[in-house]
């Protein structure tokens, strides 16, 4: 026992801790995919970010070229290019100032791109008007004075600054990010050693608790067999052992019979001589009364008589008793012939061989399901159900009719048969001895020698089987009889 608390606590233990580096690598799994989901969002912003500020770029470098090919070119369709830019670019600038807007130093630059924006759309307009007013060289010569491609170099700047302040974040957080992931691959590898080991570790323990449990099944096996031995040996001694007690039975009331026919038989000429004493007697008190004292008259009348009844119903007595022992003793040496039986039918018969005893007292016995049937010994399977439903019928209450019921189920390789009725109940102290030869319990105004139940139980032991009890006085009784569901007869020593 201690072993195998031993090996449990281990067991235990190593379960515990194999839980557990799951538990640390599914988390170290969970925070470095977390992380990874992180990183891929914080490149995508920057993706978006640069993507947002090219747009930008290219807008006013659109815007700009469409200037100068105004310029140049008096086309209303470099005009309308400009409108069209124009009308994109806040849109755009209100996407990346919500891009960055958890940056501050971005948001500033936001507002420089903003400004720069304005500024270069106000330039631009001037250029236009003054192109379509003042003619191509008082329009170009004021664009070189006041230095438009200033403005231009100012927006690239910014944007560039932006696009590299974005990139010195993301190869930051990539940096952490990759250390983070390098923390959670060396807990998952530590996770995934322990792993290993415990299980290597539950393997050998279990190899090792295997091994000796074939052990212990092999040394039980082994004392099973010297048991199954040793019971077969004290099976036979036991079967001789029962023989000679049934052959010391049948000798002694064998012999005991002759006294008793002797004791009887002079108890018959006993009783003839009192006849001829009691004529004698009366014949006296009428010729010559003096002669006959009371004492005479009282021993010829009452006495004689009342003694030989005496010896009579005990030589009677005896005479039923010694009858019973032979009958048990007859049933003992008789060999046991099984046969497949149908129970149900069985009980139907003993029904009705009852009938008129069943119809006189009002009674009813009742088959509560379909029987099971066995093979067994029909003789004693009778006998066995015919004295517990005579006993019910026997033993009732008189306050109410008797109800008898008999059911049955198999319980794997054996059949289990109660037979349970409503009568006077038995006390819970004799629910053993009533099995005993020549023991009664209750109230003895039913007519018996205490050997049914008794004959009873030899015959359930016989059948390899054993019969029981349970009862309540006022309620009823119980009587259980469990068989093999197939007889097999005991190896003889």
């Amino acid at each position: 026992m201690r072993r195998e608390g031993s090996f449990e606590r281990i067991v235990l233990v190593c379960v515990t801790l194999g839980f557990a580096a799951l538990v640390v690598a599914v988390l170290a799994a969970a925070w470095g995919f977390q992380r990874t989901q992180e990183t891929s969002r914080l490149v995508n912003h920057t993706f978006r970010v640069e993507l947002t500020l090219g747009e930008i770029r290219t807008l006013t470098e659109r815007v700009e070229t469409a200037r100068r090919g105004f310029l140049i070119t008096p086309d209303e369709r470099f005009f309308r290019v400009f409108e069209e830019t124009e009308a994109r670019l806040p849109g755009i600038l209100e996407a990346i100032e919500a891009l960055v807007s958890d940056n501050p130093v971005q948001v500033s630059r936001v507002e420089l791109l903003r400004a720069g924006v304005e500024r270069q759309r106000l330039a631009v307009a001037r250029s236009f008007e003054r192109r379509r007013v003042d003619g191509a060289e008082a329009a170009q010569s004021a664009f070189a004075e006041v230095g438009q491609a200033d403005v231009i170099r100012e927006l690239r700047d910014i944007t560039n600054q932006m696009v590299a302040d974005e990139q010195k974040l993301l190869a930051e957080r990539s940096a952490a990010q990759s250390t983070s992931l390098g923390h959670a691959y060396v807990i998952l590898g530590i996770a995934g050693v322990m792993l290993l080991l415990l299980a290597g570790g539950t393997l050998w323990a279990v190899r090792r608790n295997l091994a000796e449990l074939k052990r212990s099944r092999d040394s039980l096996a082994e004392l099973n067999d010297n048991l199954e031995a040793s019971v077969e040996a004290r099976t036979a001694d036991l079967q001789r052992a029962n023989d000679e007690i049934q052959r010391f039975a049948y000798i002694v009331s064998h012999d005991l019979r002759s006294p008793l026919v002797n004791v009887m038989g002079f108890t018959s000429e006993m009783d003839a001589a009192r006849g001829y004493l009691v004529e004698l007697v009366e014949k006296v008190e009428a010729e010559a009364p003096h002669l006959v004292s009371e004492d005479a008259r009282l021993a010829a009348r009452e006495d004689l008589p009342e003694a030989i009844g005496f010896i009579r119903s005990s030589t009677q007595k005896m005479d039923r008793l010694i009858n019973a022992i032979l009958r048990l003793s007859r049933e003992g040496r008789r060999v046991i012939a099984p046969e497949a039986l149908k129970v149900g039918e069985i009980v139907d018969g003993i029904s009705a061989s009852l009938a008129h005893r069943v119809s006189e007292i009002g009674a009813e016995i009742k088959v509560e399901n379909r029987l099971p049937g066995v093979v067994s010994d029909r003789l004693a399977v009778e006998q066995i159900l015919s004295n517990l439903i005579e006993n019910a019928l026997k033993y009732r209450d008189a306050s109410r009719p008797v109800r008898v019921a008999v059911e049955g189920r198999r319980e794997g390789e054996r059949v289990v048969f109660a037979v349970r009725d409503n009568g006077r109940g038995i006390d819970p102290r004799d629910h053993d001895r009533v099995f005993d030869l020549f023991r009664r319990s209750g109230a003895q105004d039913q007519p018996g020698e205490g050997i049914g139940l008794a004959h009873v139980r030899a015959l359930a032991y016989r059948l390899g089987g054993n019969i029981s009890c349970a009862s309540e006085l006022g309620k009823g009784s119980t009587f259980t009889l469990v068989l093999p569901a197939v007889y097999r007869p005991r190896k003889e020593g």
